[in-house]
């Protein structure tokens, strides 16, 4: 027969903790990001040929590239953060050489490929002069390195850069 059939021990599980549809806001102290330093970025020759900086700087495009990849500005709300740092990232990027993209892509991880997609997609929202063909280079090395699974991850992904 049944044993104990009088127990409400399951009385007390929080069922609502395991709904999927259940949203609630992440507040990870985003008021303090503010993206890629540009002091730090301003160690390459990308920044001098862009006329961002005044004095010589030295390294190169693939460190470039990690420094404004670094400290993106995923959690902040403030617009003109994002703003500078995704032209930060656009600049890099329309820097580099159609030869020299694949080797920056796969000098990123995982994450940081996921990243530059998710800069990628944004750049796509409001092109410039030019800057559809170089995303669309960065994008088809990226696909490369990350495949599917980045797409997927960068438009399901509630916050954005």
């Amino acid at each position: 027969m049944s044993k104990n059939t009088v127990s409400a021990r399951f009385r007390r599980v929080d069922v609502d903790e395991y709904d999927e549809n259940k949203f609630v806001d992440e507040e990870d102290g985003g008021e303090n990001q503010l993206g890629p330093d540009e002091a730090e970025s301003c160690n390459f020759p990308v920044f001098l040929h862009l006329n961002v900086v005044s004095p010589p700087c030295t390294g190169n495009l693939m460190e470039a590239l990690q420094a404004v990849l670094k400290n993106p500005p995923i959690n902040t709300k403030n617009q003109n953060v994002k703003d500078r740092a995704e032209g930060l990232v656009l600049k890099v990027l329309s820097a580099f050489k159609s030869s020299d993209i694949e080797k920056g892509v796969q000098s990123l991880d995982k994450n940081g490929v996921d990243l530059l997609m998710k800069y990628i997609y944004k750049g796509f929202e409001r092109p410039s002069e030019n800057s559809s063909a170089v995303l669309l280079q960065w994008h088809e090395k990226a696909l490369a390195a990350g495949g599917v699974g980045s797409i997927v991850r960068v438009l399901t992904a509630r916050k954005t850069v």
